[in-house]
């Protein structure tokens, strides 16, 4: 028996915008450590500013967002970039940085110094790079990268923070069959008993396969919660997405989900 506080708990969590939009509603949950969870929902539900609220990179409007038992509404950008790191779905802009600059950037919040790492995290940024089948890329320029390659280069960026929890926003939504499945397998094996990442995903079927739990948002709230071959189902997609689907088990016991048609109202 464990007093430990849950890794990340949330706690009547709102997120409102200067527009007025309500875009998380009273949203709380809790998970512990060594968990691969899913966060799964229609795009507008509310996925992505929960996350960016998790982080504090948004202003939470109310409620509480808590790390190991510590609230992060009064820790700095630094102090909460060391118990968790961000995996964007797309870089935005690179300035031209190389594989090695974009993964070393990770070492931020540990730098006693602004302009110079130490020899210990040059190590641990090459030993990263080599993990992830980078190493070769280490000059590249992050621009001329292609999708799957520059999804692993984030990936290295945010595990060489050595976070607590590891927020993955999308991370396989422009990628093809093969690399989809290659970003999840290390997702899976980066997840430690004292580690564990919320993956934000549209495909629900990649979620069910890899996930110990997923979280499924409707309109900012949360609708279900629980493993994923328990709580997906052809009522919830109906429900969440409004979208007719089979759902079933293939010959190893693995979920998957086989989207029929859009039973919503046409605006034409």
């Amino acid at each position: 028996m464990t007093d430990d506080p849950p890794l990340l708990e949330l706690r009547g969590l709102n997120k409102v915008y200067d527009n007025g939009f309500h875009a998380v509603k009273d949203v709380s949950y809790k998970f512990g450590t060594g968990m691969l969870v899913g966060l799964i929902g229609p795009n507008g539900c509310g996925k992505t500013s929960m996350m960016r609220c998790i982080n504090h990179m948004h202003k939470i409007s109310s409620g509480d967002v808590l790390i190991d038992g510590e609230s992060v509404l009064n820790k700095t950008p630094a102090e909460i970039a060391r118990k968790v790191s961000n995996v964007p779905a797309e870089l935005k802009a690179s300035f031209g940085l190389t594989v090695f600059e974009t993964v070393m950037l990770g070492r931020y919040p540990y730098l006693k110094n602004i302009w110079w790492e130490t020899d210990e995290d040059e190590t641990l940024v090459e030993d990263t790079m080599k993990k992830f089948g980078i190493f070769n890329l280490k000059d590249r320029p992050l621009n001329m990268l292609s999708s799957g390659e520059r999804q692993r280069v984030l990936i290295a960026k945010a595990y060489v923070q050595e976070p607590r929890l590891m927020l993955v926003d999308e991370p396989t939504s422009h990628l093809d069959m093969k690399y989809k499945l290659e970003v999840m397998e290390y997702l899976t094996a980066m997840v430690k008993k004292d580690m564990s990442i919320l993956v934000a995903e549209h495909d629900i079927s990649l979620m069910a396969r890899y996930c110990k739990m997923c979280i499924i948002m409707k309109k900012g709230q949360i609708y279900a919660m629980g493993d994923p071959k328990e709580v997906i189902t052809e009522e919830l997609l109906q429900e969440v997405y409004e979208v007719s689907a089979s759902v079933g088990f293939d010959k190893d016991g693995e979920l998957f989900v086989l989207p029929k048609r859009y039973s919503g109202e046409y605006h034409l």
